[in-house]
């Protein structure tokens, strides 16, 4: 940027001043005066300077010491905050270790941990669903001499418990809560009717609901009647999801917008159309819960999961004319279902409309169209896709993948394939029985039964181990092929797996 300078700025003031000129007269007169005035003010300077020197020296020397106390400050609180999660993770390892430790150390010190440090620790656990390892955690902070008992913190645990199938441990938490004295509300009960429900255990989560209705400060609330409706969904316990709809009247409690999208997205799922599309109606006719982005990718999913093209179509225009914009969730369901039903130039539409309106493809994205490439044959734009979600950063999973290897099993690419295992051995991608079943049968679609059986061994030293579509696979692959002794041989490998679990269940 120019910047204007004045005119009527002087030119002669951005020049440095000058005095009057001096003869050289005065200026030996000024010199051998000067001379006089240094002699009698010399021996002052050099006071002034060596008590200024004192004084910086003094100076210098606190802050030196004031560094170094800070710095051994620091030290010391880094030392303890180290020395405390050592002992978490010593402590946890073994009783023995815990033993060997309190003998070396004293038997309180690890009833001396930094509450941060523990608490910490058992967020983290918590968070990675390692119940395990949470639960010696928490015992380890219920030992701490600063301990008191908190309600949240078993709230936490009995969700954790839940989502990771262990409804037992829940309750025992739930119970040694109100031993200790804690509050119980209505959010730790609806923290044990989730535990329950999750892992199928629905009368268990029922009574627990009409314990609830009976308890001062502990009635159910939406979000505990939201929870146990997804749960009987999930199970198609229909008759049971009316009964929860009907009582919620009875109790004077509203189903709510989060309420209405699970059932419309249960149904869908489930084929029933009727009851979706009534749901639906309910939901307009209720003035207070409107439909959402939720609600319109919950039914495009429904009608274009099952090929119903023109209806999901139809429904798209409502809800766009409804004031409901779309989100890239949509846009990946419009895609995956077009795909689907070899739809190539509507799915090629949809895609110019995200670049046009700048939506970044995500995961899910660069799998719909790999799977639809796959599908269609097009070896050459699935590749191409798959070198473009790798130069984006986007990293492929599992289901990329599956895509992949099914795609050159339908052509018996082998190379191919191998090409992909070999990618597979350079990354960290964590590998599923989807995944060696769609290796089992792409290797027996090209009549490579030694490659085949080879994917077993891949699988015992992934810790994966073949299920029913395995066996079913590779049978089918040796008949094909009229090697009927090494189907029997598979068949006889099923009925001792039979054999072997129900032994356990009967032990049990």
């Amino acid at each position: 940027m120019m910047i204007s300078v004045p005119s009527s700025l002087p030119i002669a003031s951005c020049f440095p001043t000058r005095t009057m000129p001096v003869s050289p007269q005065d200026c030996f007169i000024t010199r051998k005066s000067s001379k006089k005035k240094r002699k009698s003010s010399s021996r002052l300077v050099v006071v002034a300077v060596s008590q200024s020197q004192l004084e910086r020296s003094k100076s210098t020397v606190d802050r030196e010491k004031l560094k170094e106390r800070e710095a051994r400050e620091r030290k010391e609180e880094v030392n303890r905050k180290v020395a405390s999660k050592k002992a978490i993770s010593i402590i946890l390892r073994k009783e023995a270790a815990k033993a060997v430790i309190e003998k070396k150390h004293g038997g309180t010190n690890s009833r001396k941990l930094l509450p941060h440090t523990i608490l910490e620790a058992l967020h983290e656990r918590i968070t990675a669903l390692r119940w395990e390892s949470a639960l010696k955690v928490f015992e380890l902070l219920r030992d701490q001499l600063w301990y008191k008992p908190n309600t949240g913190t078993y709230i936490k645990l009995i969700v954790m418990l839940g989502k990771c199938k262990q409804p037992q441990r829940a309750h025992a938490l739930f119970q040694a809560m109100i031993d200790e004295g804690c509050i119980v509300n209505h959010e730790s009960y609806t923290a044990l009717v989730s535990a329950y429900s999750r892992s199928g255990l629905l009368d268990e989560a029922f009574s627990l609901l009409n314990e609830m209705k009976i308890t001062n400060g502990c009635q159910p609330d939406i979000y505990t009647y939201s929870i146990l409706i997804k749960s009987c969904l999930q199970v198609f316990a229909f008759d049971r999801v009316q009964e929860l709809l009907s009582d919620m009247k009875s109790e004077g409690i509203m189903p709510n917008t989060v309420t209405y999208n699970t059932l419309v997205d249960a149904y869908g799922k489930a084929g029933r159309f009727e009851d979706m599309e009534s749901t639906l109606r309910e939901m307009l006719q209720d003035g207070s819960c409107k439909p959402d982005v939720w609600t319109m990718n919950a039914t495009l999913r429904a009608f274009g999961g099952s090929g119903q093209i023109e209806m999901m179509e139809k429904c798209y225009d409502k809800f766009q004319s409804a004031g409901i914009n779309p989100n890239i969730k949509t846009f990946n369901i419009l895609l995956d279902s077009y795909g689907k039903s070899q739809k190539y130039e509507k799915m090629s539409s949809v895609m110019e409309y995200m670049q046009k309106y700048y939506f970044s493809w995500t995961l899910v994205t660069y799998n719909v169209i790999i799977d639809a490439f796959g599908r269609a044959g097009d070896l050459r734009q699935m590749e191409y896709i798959f070198r473009l979600m790798k130069s984006e950063r986007i990293k492929p999973n599992c289901v990329t993948l599956c895509s992949l290897v099914r795609a050159y099993g339908r052509v018996e690419a082998i190379d191919k394939i191998k090409g992909v295992l070999r990618y597979i051995e350079n990354s960290d991608v964590t590998l599923d029985i989807v995944f060696f079943n769609c290796l089992v049968d792409a290797y027996g679609r090209a009549g490579c039964l030694a490659e085949m059986k080879e994917v077993l061994e891949i699988m015992k030293s992934s810790g994966c181990k073949p299920d029913k579509i395995t066996y079913s696979t590779m049978i089918k692959a040796y008949q094909g092929r009229g090697l009927r002794d090494h189907a029997q041989e598979l068949r006889d490998v099923i009925r001792q797996d039979i054999n072997v679990n129900s032994r356990k269940v009967s032990s049990l």
